[in-house]
């Protein structure tokens, strides 16, 4: 690092990714900085420099292994630094301690027999909420949110009719469960339910893709639709819907083709929508029919709508909202991109699905291709041939925003 780039960060201040600290501080100390923002985006601890950003240099003599040490002793997992120091002008040295998001999240600070979770939260860091440390653990992959019980269910919460139609129609299994027992069995096989105790309750998963109203038990089901008529949200708004229902539909697959008998809720989903994406001709063809014109690509509003409703995250309390606009369409998923997934990757056709229950049962339909490559074959081409504008999608550590244009 050159002397005006620290110097630079040093006037800017302490934020998110930036740390000071003077180098007498204990090694649990050092240990929580580096915690916080590995479970955040990753960061920099620069020693050597007071809060209020003096520079009061280095006096730790063999600073380097001191800072090795800590990052073996008090950091789990372990986590592999940059060091480097940068000397001023004035003779005085600043110890520049770089390291990069986590992809092995939560990390934890060892301490005294205990193991302690922090998080950044501006420019502080602060111990993790039980919350906060769910959605760690679920994106790093030790927490599988979509097989946790869903409290005041049991098996009568799902619909009979479709997982029958599941087993029988769309997976040609053999070995119809022909008692309630049996059924059980398969059902906690597929970890569409589980044992909670005393109890059995549907799993996260068996509620949102079988349960008749899932919203009834699990609040953040379902999905929220809106339409305006401007390119902002309206107190007026001409579609204010709240959909609720299993996301499969129920279909009829005796011969050549699939006829669905019951949507679920990509169906009504899509019939809610319609007339705000899509026109009809004022006047009816030689077919004696009225030509619709869709202002997005189809394909790419289903994909859009079933990314969210796969990938989202249940740990958010809140529904996955699509808004219509009079200039585009915004699908928002609650939860930040899991592991060390980004747009660009995702763009470029890497997966990581976070609820595979999910996704597989949602493949077993049709809904998703066995590519799982929505984003790259359907979404951004089939948008850009339409309309000459590519999609856009915005990452936070809250939700992604899908944002397609008319």
């Amino acid at each position: 690092m050159l002397k005006t780039e620290l110097l630079e960060i040093i006037a800017n201040g302490e934020n998110s990714g930036v740390e000071f600290k003077r180098d007498d501080i204990r090694p649990e100390q050092l240990a929580k900085e580096v915690v916080a923002m590995a479970n955040f985006q990753g960061g920099r601890v620069l020693l050597g420099v007071d809060d209020d950003g003096t520079i009061n240099g280095v006096q730790r003599e063999d600073l380097e292994e001191w800072v090795m040490n800590v990052f073996q002793n008090k950091i789990h997992p372990m986590i592999l630094p940059f060091y480097e120091e940068v000397k001023l002008d004035n003779g005085k040295r600043v110890a520049v301690i770089s390291f990069p998001m986590g992809i092995s999240k939560p990390y934890v600070v060892r301490h005294a027999g205990k193991e302690e979770i922090y998080i950044r939260i501006g420019s502080t860091s602060r111990q993790a909420t039980r919350e906060q440390q769910m959605r760690l653990f679920e994106l790093g992959g030790m927490l599988h949110t979509e097989l946790m019980p869903v409290p005041r269910t049991d098996i009568n919460s799902l619909d009979d009719a479709r997982l029958l139609n599941y087993l029988r129609d769309i997976l040609n299994d053999p070995d119809i469960p022909k008692t309630p027992d049996a059924w059980r069995q398969r059902l906690l096989g597929l970890g569409f339910i589980t044992e909670a105790g005393e109890n059995t309750c549907c799993t996260i998963a068996g509620l949102v893709l079988f349960g008749k109203t899932p919203r009834r038990h699990l609040k953040q089901a379902g999905l929220r639709a809106f339409a305006f008529r401007g390119k902002d949200k309206e107190y007026q708004a001409l579609l204010d819907d709240l959909i609720d229902g299993p996301m499969v539909g129920r279909w009829d697959s005796h011969g050549a083709s699939k006829t669905l008998l019951d949507g679920g809720i990509i169906e009504r989903f899509m019939s809610a929508m319609k007339p705000f994406i899509s026109q009809e001709a004022a006047r009816i063809n030689q077919d004696l029919r009225r030509e619709t014109t869709w202002f997005y690509p189809l394909e790419a509003v289903r994909e859009s709508l079933i990314n969210a409703l796969a990938h989202r995250d249940w740990t958010r309390f809140v529904e996955i909202e699509v808004a219509s606009y009079s200039d585009r369409l915004e699908v928002i998923s609650p939860g930040a991109l899991p592991n060390s997934m980004t747009v660009e990757k995702m763009k470029a056709g890497q997966r990581s699905p976070r609820n595979t229950i999910v996704m597989e049962v949602l493949r077993d339909y049709g809904y998703v291709d066995y590519r799982g490559m929505g984003v790259r074959t359907k979404i951004v081409p089939l948008t850009k041939a339409l309309t000459g504008k590519e999609p856009e999608f915005e990452s936070t550590e809250d939700y992604l925003k899908t944002v397609l244009y008319r």
